[in-house]
């Protein structure tokens, strides 16, 4: 049976205590499962407002309607209002999601300085911000994460280092390259073994394989705009040929107002024959096979702003 690999970040505050609980309710009335991956530091997303000058930025805000997500409040965070601690306030919601049989992680300490920063930072940098990651990990859950999967797919080596020095063999830090209208552009790409430098790391690597809502929506395919009535099949489109695929959700988006999406969406892959399973589950398949070794490349993926950790 193939697989739909489902993993949720969760960027945000505002995402953690009203997204997740809904995300985690849709979830066990479909009987699929998922990963977490959860920001547990302050909530600064005002600070991405400092993106106006990449390119494709403008594009992608108009586009997906941050405010109406993502919510006033939230926008000022680190700007005009003082930014949550999500892993101090929220630890009830991420233990819950624990305790409703949901697989947990990674994502961030703070999603917005990981996100804009770590490409060009150093080892101390980037040792600071995963350790407390870390840290507060344990603090919440009482064990080791099992899992990461990086904030706005963005890493550097010595992140890569970090994972399996912190002995996690499975994580989601980068992409799939992708066509224009969504479909893979290496029908092989899957899991594998990243290189750099000749260095080969332990943990191996599950790309993103399929395009996000925000990357969808308002984009013009054959014609035709996709908008929140024909996403889904579109996206039931691209999954019509029977393999396994990860897709990425947001708690700030399929947990709140683009939930319906999200519900059309499982009920059109149980149609289609898949499984929805954690990160973990998908481990399980993985663990004893020979993969393949991809060098750590960044490249831009249709509908995103900026480069990203990408398959070459």
């Amino acid at each position: 049976m193939p697989t739909i690999v489902l993993k949720i970040d969760v960027d945000t505050y505002r995402g953690t205590r009203e997204g997740v609980p809904n995300l985690v309710r849709i979830l066990k009335q479909h009987q699929a499962n998922a990963t977490f991956l959860f920001s547990l530091g302050k909530d600064h997303t005002g600070w991405a407002m400092r993106r106006v000058f990449r390119p494709g930025f403008f594009s992608k805000v108009s586009r997906t309607s941050v405010l109406e997500h993502y919510g006033f409040k939230t926008l000022m965070y680190g700007v005009l209002l003082p930014g949550p601690d999500i892993g101090k306030l929220c630890v009830e919601e991420m233990r819950s999601t624990k305790r409703a049989g949901f697989e947990c992680g990674i994502h961030t300490w703070d999603h917005v300085v990981w996100q804009d920063n770590v490409r060009k930072r150093g080892e101390q940098w980037t040792r600071k911000q995963m350790g407390l990651a870390y840290e507060r990990f344990q603090e919440i859950f009482g064990a080791p994460p099992k899992t990461y999967g990086a904030a706005g797919w963005q890493m550097n080596p010595e992140a890569f280092a970090q994972l399996d020095r912190y002995q996690i063999q499975y994580a989601s830090d980068g992409r799939a390259m992708l066509k224009p209208d969504g479909s893979l552009a290496n029908p092989l790409a899957g899991p594998y073994r990243l290189r750099h430098q000749g260095h080969v790391y332990d943990c191996i690597q599950m790309p993103t394989t399929l395009p996000t809502l925000d990357e969808l929506l308002g984009i013009e395919i054959d014609g035709k705009v996709i908008d929140e009535s024909n996403i889904a099949q579109h996206l039931l489109q691209l999954t019509a040929e029977p393999r396994n695929h990860v897709f990425t959700m947001h708690a700030e988006l399929e947990g709140q107002k683009l939930a319906p999406i999200l519900i059309e969406l499982l009920n059109g892959w149980a149609e289609q024959g898949y499984q929805c399973v954690s990160m973990g589950q998908y481990f399980t398949q993985l663990r004893d096979q020979e993969l393949p070794i991809h060098d750590l490349n960044w490249a831009e993926l249709p509908g995103r702003s900026g480069e990203l950790i990408a398959l070459n």
